[in-house]
């Protein structure tokens, strides 16, 4: 008999790693130039179907919209992060408490 609550937790676990691989592929978008880039073009297409793989499978134990929800946020969030730590995209007071709104709607 397989425990459900440890499935349940796992799924949790490839959500949040699928969420990360979503900030993998925004970032190597940034790069592939028209998928001329070949390199970056292949980190993105491998991590678009981590990223939407793990979702999928996350989302046969967590329920699709919630699933959706969080995987989304850790993108959105992730991806902001990565443009403002890496790339010098502006931190604008607006622009951090419209990110924080957006976690705050997830987590509602």
């Amino acid at each position: 008999m397989r425990d459900s609550g440890r499935d349940y937790l796992m799924a949790w676990v490839w959500l949040i790693l699928g969420g990360l691989f979503e900030i993998g592929f925004t970032t190597c978008l940034r790069y592939v130039d028209g998928f001329r880039n070949l390199p970056w073009t292949l980190g993105f297409l491998a991590s678009v179907i981590l990223s939407m793989s793990l979702l999928e499978y996350a989302s046969r134990s967590i329920p699709m919209g919630t699933a959706y929800a969080v995987w989304g946020g850790i993108g959105a969030l992730g991806t902001v992060l990565v443009g403002i730590i890496w790339f010098n995209e502006p931190a604008a007071t607006v622009r951090i408490l419209l990110i924080f709104g957006l976690i705050a709607c997830i987590a509602g």
